[in-house]
């Protein structure tokens, strides 16, 4: 059974990597995916709706001017709970990395905006969404550290629960406020993704070797 889960697990990161792949082909040779051209009528119908309101007030839970204090006091409230400084060094170290690549990313793909909106930190290239990238990482090593600090499933569950309903909230937010498009949100959840995973993994190879060194 746990093979039959790792297959597929593996199978649906490689349909995600393939698709993504698909949309930076051409996105790259100046065509638009046909998942945004299914999806950009919806946009224009909510806008100056209630739908659009909302959303562009969440958005900001993703915004730099949010999320830089933000993972600085988070950084030291982990310090804090672990009495360790790894912790926190990965939390705001990987939340850093994380916006440095994409910046990278949207430097080489270099994919206009559907619409520019300074004052929502949507200015310059669109592929991927940064904000659905970096609160991937950000919210989800967050989510990762609180987890390891309770002792209740409950709690655990709920998280977990919270923040990923969180990183989703801001991630689609760009979309319905049309500063993104849907496939820029896809992409930066999934590469976030892969992100968090490479984080929690060397948060994880540091501490055994740590602990070995210890024993020793």
């Amino acid at each position: 059974m746990k093979n039959k889960s790792h297959y597929i697990t593996l199978f649906l990161f490689a349909l995600m990597l393939f698709t993504m792949g698909i949309w930076i082909v051409r996105i790259v040779n100046g065509n638009v995916p046909y998942v945004d051209q299914w999806t950009r009528e919806l946009v224009t119908m909510l806008d100056d709706s209630w739908v659009y309101t909302f959303f562009r007030a969440v958005t900001e839970f993703g915004s730099q001017s949010f999320l830089l204090p933000f993972t600085i006091i988070m950084a030291l409230v982990l310090w804090w709970l672990f009495k360790d400084w790894i912790p926190a060094l990965i939390f705001s170290g990987g939340t850093l990395i994380s916006h440095l690549f994409n910046v990278l990313i949207k430097e080489i793909i270099e994919r206009e905006r559907p619409s520019v909106l300074e004052a929502a930190n949507a200015e310059g290239y669109s592929f991927p969404s940064g904000h659905a990238m970096i609160a991937m990482v950000c919210y989800g090593l967050l989510a990762y550290f609180l987890v390891k600090k309770s002792t209740s499933s409950r709690a655990m569950f709920f998280t977990q629960l919270f923040f990923a309903f969180i990183v989703f909230l801001i991630g689609i937010s760009r979309y319905f406020i049309n500063v993104h498009y849907l496939t820029d949100v896809a992409s930066g959840f999934f590469i976030g993704f892969i992100c968090l995973i490479g984080f929690i993994y060397l948060y994880e190879i540091i501490q055994k070797l740590r602990s070995n060194t210890f024993n020793k």
